[in-house]
This record gives structure tokens, C-alpha cells and sequence, in this order.
């Protein structure tokens, strides 16, 4: 199963004609593709698969979710992956 994970977009960026991200996911940061969602800025939060922002998502919503994928331990294989 694929899982869309959300995170909070921290500094924006163009690398080789893409726009780019560093993107925080509960303390975890990482680079991401934000090619798809041009409307997304700094501050905003976004579902991000596998590398890609894939749709901009509001606040309430997005720290509601990394709330439960904490519980759920979905984010200690975010950290564990990035160690």
C-alpha cells in the first residue's frame, strides 16, 4: 500500500528547471518535487508520495493526520530512513 504523507513546505527552490522543496514531515525534513502543486508556498502544507507534492492541504488537516501517523509509528520509519 502507497501512502500519502503530509508536510509543511519550509523553503522553496529551482534546481535544473524543477521546483523544489525542503519539506518537514513531523521533524523529519526532505527534499521534494513541487511541480505539481505551483500554487504551494512557504508555510503551506501539501500530501507528498514518493518525492512528489501531490495536492496543497489545509492546516487543521495536515496536523490532524501527522497526529495520527505519530501514533500509528508511521513517522519513526520517516526518521528511522533519514538516520
Amino acid at each position: 500500500m502507497c501512502l500519502g504523507i503530509p508536510g509543511q513546505v519550509l523553503e522553496i527552490y529551482q534546481r535544473d528547471g524543477l521546483r523544489l522543496g525542503r519539506v518537514d514531515f513531523g521533524g523529519v525534513s526532505k527534499e521534494v518535487c513541487l511541480d505539481y502543486v505551483p500554487e504551494v508556498e512557504v508555510g503551506d502544507y501539501a500530501i507528498v508520495h514518493v518525492g512528489f507534492a501531490i495536492t496543497r492541504l489545509d492546516q487543521d488537516s495536515a496536523r490532524e493526520s501527522l497526529r495520527m501517523f505519530a501514533e500509528m509509528g508511521l513517522l519513526e520509519e520517516l526518521h528511522d530512513e533519514v538516520s
